[in-house]
């Protein structure tokens, strides 16, 4: 058996059950390859079973607001691929009369779908020849052929696209896709893959010279900042407090935060009041305050850490108009705000 027969025959003894597997449904597997977009199985699976609870169809999630998209989504991060799924659904919904795009070159014109995802759905749906390239891919073709070009470059890209082409099978893409996948997600892992019991061990170049933990090669990630936040959790005497939805560009937009001061250097209590933000945000009215956490709780996305601090803020009046603090909970926040809301207990 050559390559990609040996790919397809381990995939149907080991493959995994999963419910996108159960279906062709591009609705469905669409659904489940943005959610695990940079999301693991385990942790994007119980997403998956409440968007397709909470929208059956493609009418049903366009239909839906903004809102509700996005706090059913809360937790998963990266909130542009929930805001992109909702864009595409309301397209699909009024523009396809609900009937998903069913080539590749059309599944792409999609927002927030990218050359994987439209293979993916091309291949595994409608049965079009269209090689995925994911983390899995990579890492399986690279160790396999022994190739070192960082997957992370223009040149790799290009490389690794054609090869997974060359090596497709035209009479069941969406199998052997989602065989390769599995593959190096299942034996061919980043760390201890299960050389010792691969069906491909006796022709991979990594295993033959040693290069199984070298490879594949990344370039070096951006330099990570890091940025200190804090915010100001206002509760005044009538239980009201300020919640505020993000308008700005940005990874949190259209979420809600509390009101947020960011500074050079970790506020302290001693200069937390003289602090020229915290002062022109208040404007003469008086407060007590506390500090919350006297460990900076650290949330680390992907270009940046961020390095929280939450003031409980008493006052008897807010500067500005309030919310109840009991409906906190039923407004989409970034996991960060909605773990503190969960732990203080609002």
């Amino acid at each position: 058996m050559n390559f990609t027969e040996i790919l397809t025959h381990w995939y149907s003894d080991n493959k995994r059950n999963l419910p996108w597997r159960e279906t062709k449904n591009p609705y469905n597997i669409w659904l489940s390859e943005i959610i695990l977009q940079q999301t693991q199985i385990k942790q994007g699976l119980p997403y998956y079973e409440a968007f397709v609870n909470h929208f059956p169809t493609v009418f049903d999630l366009a239909n839906a607001s903004e809102e509700q998209v996005l706090k059913l989504w809360q937790g998963l991060g990266y909130y542009s691929r929930a805001r992109n799924l909702h864009s595409a659904a309301k397209f699909i919904a009024s523009e396809c009369n609900g009937i998903f795009p069913s080539t590749y070159s059309e599944i792409i014109k999609l927002k927030g779908v990218g050359d994987y995802t439209a293979s993916a759905i091309a291949s595994i749906c409608f049965d079009e020849p269209t090689a995925v390239v994911d983390g899995n891919v990579y890492r399986v073709l690279s160790r396999y052929f022994g190739l070192d070009t960082p997957i992370n470059s223009t040149k790799g890209i290009k490389e690794f696209k054609a090869i997974a082409s060359t090596l497709i099978d035209h009479e069941r893409p969406g199998d052997y896709n989602q065989a390769i996948m599995e593959f190096g997600a299942m034996q061919c892992k980043p760390k201890n893959p299960y050389c010792i019991v691969c069906p491909l061990k006796d022709s991979c170049k990594a295993l033959q010279n040693g290069l199984v933990e070298k490879l594949p090669v990344k370039l070096k990630k951006t330099k990570i900042t890091k940025k200190h936040i804090n915010f100001l959790v206002l509760i005044s005497s009538d239980k009201q407090t300020i919640f505020e939805k993000r308008t700005s560009k940005g990874i949190w937009r259209n979420l809600y935060q509390f009101p947020l001061i960011e500074s050079e250097t970790p506020l302290q209590t001693e200069n937390f009041r003289s602090h020229k933000e915290v002062v022109n945000y208040f404007n003469g009215s008086t407060f007590e305050f506390s500090l919350y956490n006297t460990t900076d709780v650290i949330h680390k996305l992907s270009h940046q850490h961020l390095h929280t601090r939450f003031w409980i803020i008493e006052i008897d009046q807010l500067p500005k108009a309030g919310m109840p603090i009991t409906s906190l909970q039923s407004f989409p926040a970034p996991v960060l705000i909605s773990n503190f809301i969960e732990e203080f207990g609002f």
